[in-house]
């Protein structure tokens, strides 16, 4: 898999082509986790800060301690179990990968300086007509890792050699009032002051080990590869 990515990033290809991001209908129904600050107040809508990795949205983990390192910090915090009915909703899987990386990038406003490029409309556009995006989360770890490659610290080869490394769970995020309707709470759950303590530790744990594998990779992959600027600059 390292040859094959090795490879793509040499000729400019995309890994996460070979893989393919596509529309999908899935005919199933699953439980995900969603932490809210200080509880859900009226119908579950898609209404979050509009900068997350896929946008303005209902944001839900498919494991449950993904969602309590982002609410640790809050006493009101609750975690909620709940049951997603994905029939009739169109859905948009999005492969781990440089295409990945720059849809984050565009929803986290890192291309506003190339607004009006081919790149820019291409990502402003991907996931517009469905329902709900279903990707890989940058966690603790990998959010340092992505800042520093949206910073120039390191390249789109290491990029995608730190995504093999790390195991990045998937979250699903309802992008419609069609999907939230979907969305039932089967639990809620308060985060107790000890939980949160335990959180904290954890995730700046997770933050440090994410420091210490972007410098191994910026080291071990400095002159290989693409950097941001140049891929933006190549979409213009």
């Amino acid at each position: 898999m390292n040859a094959i990515k090795s490879l793509c990033s040499n000729n400019n290809i995309d890994v996460s082509q070979l893989k393919g991001n596509h529309m999908v209908r899935i005919n199933e129904v699953v439980t995900l986790y969603h932490g809210s600050k200080s509880g859900i107040q009226g119908a579950i809508a898609p209404i979050s800060r509009s900068r997350c990795d896929f946008g303005k949205g209902f944001y839900m983990g498919t494991d449950r301690n993904q969602p309590l390192t982002l609410i640790c910090n809050y006493p009101k915090a609750k975690l909620y179990t709940l049951s997603v009915d994905l029939s009739d909703l169109k859905i948009f899987d999005m492969e781990v990968g440089l295409d990945w990386a720059l849809l984050v990038a565009y929803n986290r406003g890192k291309m506003e300086a190339v607004k009006n490029s081919k790149i820019y409309k291409r990502f402003e556009n991907l996931s517009r007509d469905c329902d709900m995006i279903v990707g890989y989360i940058a966690n603790d770890r990998m959010f340092i890792v992505l800042d520093r490659f949206f910073q120039g610290d390191i390249t789109d080869l290491a990029l995608i050699n730190s995504l093999s490394a790390l195991k990045l769970g998937k979250q699903y995020v309802a992008l419609t009032k069609k999907a939230c309707e979907k969305i039932k709470i089967l639990e809620e759950q308060e985060v107790s002051e000890k939980d949160r303590g335990l959180l904290k530790e954890k995730s700046e744990l997770n933050r440090l080990k994410g420091i210490a594998l972007a410098d191994q990779i910026c080291r071990k992959y400095r002159r290989e590869g693409r950097f941001f600027d140049e891929i933006l600059k190549e979409g213009e």
